[in-house]
């Protein structure tokens, strides 16, 4: 096991034929959207706190008293050793970032914020993207492209369709996007969405590319993370020495944005989406 695991499993882990996905009865989806609005709380939170001179150490300590005043516990402290409640990942970095004390937000910075939380046995994941003050226009059209690709996926989760539906929404919807910007965006291709429920990270993997047709049937009372990660270079990645955080291949900015989906009769329900 890597550290990678916080942005999905690894391609090289997955194994959609050969491992069962997890199904909640409705009572539990209800108990996993209660988790989910402890996520969505914390995240505006974070939002709201994430300004020039804040470290992100603050943002941490902020995001696990919201968490833990709501009767629920941080889901990422203390997985396979990482130290923080929430992963801040700023500008070049893409997932996984530790929190810290040195790492003092200033005017112009972008930076993704990654949430889990356990309420009940149940477990919610959730990420936004977040200025801090101006930022480009190139920065923002990113981050617009990263959320409009994930509200793509969450579209294409119906019962019936198969996994890499959602994965070829996810890219499709981003080449609409460079289409409509005049550029190319990286699509991180080594980290992706995830299967979650009584555990944060389960079967299936999702890619965030790829052709559709392929991969289990969506059931209802399936629940999926689904965390399109887009750059403004590369896709490829390098995990630092510290081994969590994830950065661009080549220094350019990253975008990060991230629901918890659950699939049912009526179409998808997210189930991080603020009240």
């Amino acid at each position: 096991m890597t550290g990678g695991l916080f942005g999905g499993f690894r391609m090289a882990l997955a194994s959609w034929k050969a491992r069962m996905i997890e199904i909640k009865t409705p009572g539990q989806l209800d108990a996993m959207r209660a988790a989910g609005l402890v996520v969505a709380n914390s995240l505006a939170a974070v939002a709201a706190a994430a300004k020039a001179g804040v470290s992100t150490a603050e943002l941490d300590e902020l995001a696990e008293q919201t968490i833990r005043d709501a009767g629920a516990v941080p889901s990422f402290k203390g997985y396979h050793g990482f130290p923080a409640s929430i992963c801040a990942s700023v500008n070049e970095q893409i997932v996984h970032g530790i929190p810290s004390r040195e790492q003092v937000l200033a005017e112009g910075d972008l930076i993704s914020v990654d949430c889990g939380a356990i309420l009940d046995d149940w477990h919610g994941d959730s990420a936004v993207t977040l200025f801090v003050g101006s930022v480009t226009d190139a920065e923002q059209a990113l981050s617009d492209a990263t959320r409009a690709s994930m509200l793509a996926g969450i579209a294409a989760v119906t019962p019936g369709a198969r996994l890499t539906d959602i994965s070829h929404a996810i890219e499709t919807s981003v080449h609409a996007s460079e289409k409509a910007h005049g550029r190319e965006y990286g699509i991180v291709r080594e980290y992706g969405g995830h299967g979650i429920g009584s555990a944060m990270h389960m079967d299936p993997f999702l890619p965030n590319y790829g052709k559709p047709g392929k991969g289990p049937r969506l059931r209802v009372g399936m629940a999926i993370a689904i965390e399109p990660m887009l750059t403004l270079g590369v896709e490829e990645t390098v995990e630092l020495e510290d081994g969590w955080t994830v950065v661009t291949a080549d220094g350019s900015r990253a975008a990060h944005w991230e629901h918890t989906v659950a699939v049912t009769d009526d179409g998808p329900w997210v189930l991080t989406a603020p009240e």
